[in-house]
């Protein structure tokens, strides 16, 4: 018998990737829709990042973002507790034997990325920027005695 890594394991296989992207299509396609019952989602824009669906597809988790982050805490309740509603829906757009239950979380990763965007804003400005190597100066002296422009960089 031949044992699995640990790796491969815990990587997603491709019918959980498939089926996570179908669940994905399924449910952005009926919040912008506004396909929805539930009142309280009507005028709400909600992005579905990525839907991760367990290794036995019996359980997914839905990640998803309002736009601009708005009311999330609020919306977020409110996708939970209508969750076997939009499973109903996905069951009639994607032909699986069972649906997954559908668990709504947060996507972090709009905050991570203002995050690093705001740490990369916030560098201070290198001092050797505009100032060429002593292996450059001499790539330039060569330029000029054949009259010619080389724009190429070589390695040292």
């Amino acid at each position: 018998m031949s044992k699995k890594s640990k790796t491969s394991s815990k990587l997603p296989s491709k019918r959980q990737l498939r089926v996570g992207e179908q669940i994905r299509h399924a449910l952005a396609s009926m919040f912008i829709k506004q396909d929805v019952c539930a009142d309280e989602l009507r005028d709400v824009s909600i992005t579905v990042s990525e839907v991760s669906v367990s290794p036995d597809l019996s359980n997914a988790k839905v990640f998803v973002m309002t736009l601009g982050g708005q009311d999330i805490e609020i919306i977020l309740p409110i996708l939970n507790r209508k969750a076997p509603l939009f499973a109903h829906h996905v069951s009639q757009k994607v032909h699986l034997r069972r649906v997954p239950k559908l668990k709504f979380l947060i996507d972090g990763s709009f905050d991570h990325v203002d995050k690093i965007t705001s740490l990369f804003n916030n560098l201070p400005p290198s001092g050797n920027i505009n100032k060429p190597s002593r292996y450059e100066k001499r790539v330039e002296i060569i330029s000029q005695s054949d009259g010619l422009l080389h724009s190429r960089k070589l390695l040292e």
